[in-house]
C-alpha cells in the first residue's frame, strides 16, 4: 500500500496531466539543463514510430538484461500503475521514489509559466532515477510523434524508427509523409538510425532525413526467424529491429544471450493470454490488422467475443472494421478514462459500418462485460491500452493498485 504522503505526490503528478499535452523541447530542455541530467556518460537507444516501438524497446531491454546489463526503460502509457513507466533490469521505481523525485521537481518548477507538462515531468523523474540507479544504458520509448517529443531533448547512441502509420493525426499530419516527418525528428547527425521495410511515402521520409543528417541508415529487411515471448508475425519484425539496434549501438552479443532475451520478454497486453482471455492493447487501423492476423495464426478458425472500448480522438471505425472478421459477439463497455467513449456510441459507430450482423450488448463497466461472456468462449479485450490495463487489474486482483490516466 502506499503511504499517504507518497500518494499526495504521486496525485499532484497526475494533476499536471491538466496541463494536457505541449509538443515542444524548450520546457524539458530547461528543466533537464537545471537538474544536470543525463548522467554523464549514460548512453541511450531511443525508439520511435506509430506501432511496435514499445515492443521493440521490451525487446531491447530483455537482450540486455540477458547480456548481464541493468539498463533503464521508460515506456508510456502505464497499464496499472505509475512505476511500469520507469523501471531497470532489476525492478520499477517504488511509489516512496516517485514521491521524493515529485517533491523535488514540485520545488524546481514551482512558478514556471509555462509550467512543464505530465510527460516532461515524467521523464524528468526517470532520468533522475535512472542516473541515481547508474544504469548505463536506457532504452527511452517517445511519447507522441519525435520531433518536438520531450524525449528528443535526448542524444542518443542509435535512433529506431518502428512502422509508421495512422495515429494521433490531429497533431502530427494527416498524411503518412506527414507523421514520417515528426517521427524521424529523432534522427540526429551522424547517429545511426534502424528501420524496417514498410509504406513507401514513409520509408522515403526516413530515407532522406536520415541522409540530409548523415545518419547511417540500416533497413531490416526480413524477421527474425525464430519464435519470440510475444505472439504475432509482426514481433517477430520488432524483435529484428531490436537485434539491429543493438548491433548499431556496438553490442556483440552471442547468439545464446540475444536468443533468451528474445524469448524471456515480458511486455503485458500485446496478444496476452490470462486464462481464457486474450488482452490486446491495440487501437489504431494497422495494430486492429496485426491483431487479427495474429488471432487467426493462434485460433485458426475460432471466432471471439470481443470485449470493446476505446478512447476519443481515435478511427476507432477503422479498428472495428479490422475486427470484425474475426468477432462472434461484440460487448461494448465504458472503463476508467476521461476520454473513454460511451458504449452506446460505440455500438452506433459499429451499426454504422453495414457489416454482417453480430450480436451487440453494451456495459458501462469492463467487469460487467467481463462477467457477461459465456465461459467457454474465446474471448479478446482490445480497443485501448487503457482498458488493457483496467482488465489486467482486475484480472491479476490488482483493482486497489489500478491508477487511472489520461495520458
Amino acid at each position: 500500500m502506499t503511504h499517504p504522503t507518497a500518494q499526495t505526490e504521486i496525485d499532484w503528478l497526475y494533476s499536471t496531466q491538466l496541463f494536457g499535452i505541449k509538443l515542444g523541447l524548450d520546457n524539458v530542455q530547461r528543466l533537464l539543463s537545471e537538474l544536470k541530467l543525463p548522467a554523464a556518460g549514460q548512453k541511450f537507444i531511443h525508439v520511435a514510430g506509430t506501432n511496435g516501438k514499445g515492443s521493440t524497446c521490451a525487446f531491447v531491454h530483455s537482450i540486455l538484461k540477458a547480456g548481464g546489463i541493468n539498463a533503464g526503460l521508460f515506456t508510456s502509457p502505464h497499464l496499472i500503475h505509475f512505476g511500469e513507466r520507469i523501471r531497470d533490469s532489476q525492478g520499477m521505481i517504488t511509489a516512496e521514489e516517485i514521491a521524493a523525485g515529485v517533491v523535488r521537481l514540485r520545488e524546481r518548477v514551482a512558478g514556471w509559466d509555462p509550467h512543464p507538462t505530465f510527460f516532461e515531468l515524467t521523464l524528468a523523474l526517470a532520468l533522475e532515477w535512472f542516473a541515481q540507479r547508474g544504469n548505463p544504458w536506457v532504452v527511452l520509448e517517445t511519447g507522441l510523434g519525435g520531433r518536438l517529443d520531450a524525449t528528443n531533448a535526448i542524444t542518443p547512441v542509435v535512433s529506431v524508427i518502428t512502422p509508421i502509420g495512422w495515429d494521433h493525426m490531429d497533431m502530427l499530419g494527416d498524411t503518412l509523409a506527414k507523421i514520417a516527418g515528426e517521427k524521424a525528428g529523432i534522427i540526429k547527425p551522424g547517429v545511426p538510425v534502424v528501420t524496417m521495410r514498410q509504406e513507401a511515402e514513409a520509408l522515403d521520409v526516413i530515407e532522406r532525413v536520415a541522409a540530409e543528417r548523415g545518419a547511417p541508415l540500416t533497413i531490416v529487411e526480413t524477421p527474425w526467424e525464430a519464435e519470440t515471448g510475444l505472439a504475432g508475425p509482426h514481433q517477430r519484425w520488432n524483435a529484428a529491429m531490436a537485434v539491429e539496434a543493438l548491433s548499431a549501438a556496438g553490442f556483440d552479443f552471442d547468439a545464446e544471450v540475444i536468443t533468451r532475451g528474445l524469448r524471456e520478454v515480458q511486455w503485458p497486453a500485446r496478444f496476452q493470454k490470462v486464462g481464457g482471455l486474450v488482452i490486446d492493447g491495440a487501437h489504431n487501423i494497422d495494430a486492429a490488422r496485426m491483431l487479427a492476423q495474429t488471432w487467426w495464426e493462434q485460433f485458426p478458425n475460432e471466432k471471439a467475443e470481443v470485449i470493446f472500448g476505446a478512447v476519443a480522438g481515435k478511427d476507432t471505425a477503422a479498428v472495428l472494421r479490422e475486427l470484425a472478421p474475426i468477432a462472434a459477439s461484440w460487448h461494448f463497455t465504458g472503463f476508467e478514462s476521461p476520454r473513454a467513449l460511451p458504449p452506446d456510441t460505440l455500438c452506433e459507430m459499429w451499426r454504422g459500418l453495414g457489416l454482417a450482423s453480430c450480436p451487440v450488448t453494451m456495459h458501462e463497466r469492463i467487469a460487467e462485460a467481463m462477467l457477461a461472456v459465456k465461459p467457454e468462449a474465446r474471448v479478446l479485450i482490445a480497443g485501448s491500452l487503457y482498458l488493457a490495463g483496467e482488465a489486467l487489474a482486475l484480472l491479476e486482483n490488482k483493482s486497489a493498485a489500478f491508477e487511472r490516466s489520461a495520458q
